[in-house]
């Protein structure tokens, strides 16, 4: 890789060309890829690509004047230090707000590289165009707002408003109700069996608590690692990961705490076990009205998928506790 100081103006204005053609491309990529989501916002992304071009324009005319039409192939990811851009790939499905805070680092960043450009080299005109160009970048921002203004009515705002929200329940709601049903209806096979088979509220607890955070790392960590949420765009693994492994621990612990109850206590094994019993009953309910609010699931559909889906698990504990 070459630095950036040792570039020859022929060079420097062939990686400003070759930089201004993918930025223009990765504007027309988010422009696609909001057309059917957040079409006002498309139009934003349109017009700053067409920007974008008519930069490339400017310099190439300026090369072809100097260097003729062939241009060295070298790019800004040949210059050490240069700034880099992620592939147009990994810059699908991001939220509009996500799109336009890449705008703005991929836009100081240019204005940074022609400014330098700028100071490197020694004809006249040439310097000009370049700090003429990071003038224009550093203005990107305000453009923007520009746009916004005009694109964005209260209305399209509303609607992306409300898209946004459906996404929201895609990247965090989602893994945390996945997250309270297997710590919920999982952990409970295991926390009745120790319980009927041992008939005591400590060890029971024990093995309640165990699964439950044993339940909460595994399911962490699935989430986590499932999926990294830069294609998708379900949003920071780490987060999701960390919403749905709490979320297994807490369903867990929901029904493990009640066994905390002294075995000293008269009758502690019998009201441990219908406490338990009774924060199960509250959990699959609290289970069926997310499903019902957040994934548009009928409430009787989701109180009869849960229950089934408990009431099994369940029996499997108390046979195996008891046999």
């Amino acid at each position: 890789m070459k630095n950036f100081a040792d570039l020859t103006e022929r060079e420097v204005l062939a990686v400003a060309i070759s930089s201004e053609e993918e930025d223009s491309r990765i504007y027309m990529t988010f422009a696609e890829d909001l057309a059917e989501r957040y079409p006002e916002s498309a139009k934003i992304f349109e017009e700053m690509a067409e920007e974008e071009t008519g930069h490339r324009h400017m310099l190439l005319e300026m090369y072809e004047q100097r260097f003729g039409k062939h241009l060295p192939p070298i790019r800004r990811d040949n210059v050490r230090g240069f700034l880099k851009r992620r592939p147009i790939w990994l810059t699908k499905h991001l939220t509009p707000e996500r799109m336009r805070e890449e705008t703005a680092i991929m836009e100081v960043e240019a204005a940074n590289f022609y400014e330098r450009a700028a100071q490197q080299t020694t004809d006249v005109a040439l310097r000009e165009l370049f700090v003429h160009l990071a003038e224009i970048e550093r203005g990107h921002e305000k453009k923007a707002e520009e746009l916004q203004e005009t694109h964005l009515t209260s209305g399209k705002r509303d609607e992306e408003k409300a898209t946004q929200h459906r996404l929201f329940v895609l990247q965090y709601v989602q893994p945390g109700l996945t997250g309270l049903i297997d710590g919920s209806v999982s952990t409970l096979a295991p926390l009745f069996a120790a319980a009927f088979a041992t008939h005591s509220n400590h060890a029971t607890f024990l093995v309640g608590l165990a699964a439950s955070l044993g339940a909460g790392i595994s399911m962490g960590i699935s989430e986590a690692m499932a999926d990294d949420g830069i294609i998708s765009g379900r949003g920071s693994p780490w987060l999701r990961g960390a919403v749905c492994g709490l979320m297994t621990t807490v369903g867990g612990l929901g029904h493990t705490l009640p066994y905390l109850i002294p075995s000293s206590l008269p009758n502690a094994f019998a009201i441990a076990t219908a406490i338990a019993g009774v924060v199960v009953a509250i959990e699959l309910f609290v289970i069926a009205w997310v499903r019902t609010r957040y994934m548009e699931t009928p409430f009787l559909r989701s109180v009869v998928q849960v229950i089934i889906g408990g009431a099994l698990v369940l029996a499997t504990g108390i046979l195996i506790g008891a046999s």
